[in-house]
């Protein structure tokens, strides 16, 4: 399969309600399946089998210890704040190419469709844009950190 259509597919599939997705021909079987619990990407093929399956998403913020004397303070997180996840497994960008300036710091306002950062899945670079206008109120995420199914990557306030 060729690159780009596997790109078209994995936008599809994000794009969709699909759940689970499976082709098969002589040279190669592709199966996917994604959900909240768990998102598997399987890709074989008589030369070079790819495996990818996460695990499962852990819960946004573990509770902490009941033992603990020592409370640290949470991160504060306003209700009036939107994340922005990630629809696919993969690496996050925070730019375009290494030495590029990265397409959105904190107190950008960015617009209906513009490109907030890239996820590097199966060496497709895949954008995320921003569905909404809004001001970015946080980046989560590190440069060329492993980001999962669901991670938030950015809390933004729409406007």
């Amino acid at each position: 399969m060729e690159i780009k259509d596997l790109k078209a597919l994995v936008k599809m599939i994000t794009d969709t309600d699909i759940t689970e997705f499976e082709m098969e021909n002589e040279e190669e079987k592709i199966l996917i399946k994604r959900g909240k619990e768990q998102e598997v990407i399987h890709i074989s093929s008589p030369a070079a089998p790819q495996y990818m399956q996460p695990a499962a998403q852990a819960p946004a913020a573990p509770a902490p210890a009941a033992a603990s004397t020592h409370e640290e303070p949470a991160p504060a997180v306003n209700d009036a704040y939107e994340a922005i996840t990630s629809p696919i497994v993969g690496t996050f960008y925070r730019a375009p190419a290494p030495d590029a300036d990265p397409y959105v710091e904190v107190g950008s306002i960015v617009e209906k469709g513009q490109v907030l950062c890239i996820v590097e899945a199966m060496k497709l670079m895949n954008e995320i844009e921003v569905e909404f206008k809004c001001k970015v109120i946080e980046i989560v995420k590190q440069n060329a950190e492993p980001v999962e199914f669901g991670d938030v990557l950015f809390r933004v306030e729409r406007l």
